[in-house]
């Protein structure tokens, strides 16, 4: 597992819960530091939609429709969770240097 690797898991937030894709931004022992990746961008208000990295090559990243990395929170899941089976790509050497200089903006 690598920093800008996709993995598809599951998610929680409070009950809740779904399977989808998020960005590897860190490993520390047994926690794995994500972001959300998502499709929905329109319905979405200008102030979240701000903080949504379109990715470009989003084909090369292993996604099946145009997507967006969810910048606004950086979640903590169990690094038991992942597995090799459920990483399905990584953003290109492009998209992570645009990333990187979106999230320091």
């Amino acid at each position: 597992m690598k920093v800008f690797d996709i993995f598809i898991t599951y998610v929680s937030w409070g009950n809740s819960g779904k399977v989808r894709p998020v960005l590897i931004l860190e490993q520390q022992d047994e926690v794995v530091y994500v972001f959300n990746i998502t499709t929905q961008y329109e319905n979405k208000s200008e102030t979240v939609r701000a903080k949504y990295f379109k990715i470009n090559d989003w084909q090369h990243a292993g996604l099946d429709k145009q997507s967006y990395v969810d910048t606004n929170t950086v979640r903590d899941i169990p690094s038991e969770i992942f597995d090799g089976k459920s990483r399905i790509g990584r953003l290109s050497a492009a998209d992570e240097m645009r990333l990187i200089e979106f999230v320091n903006r």
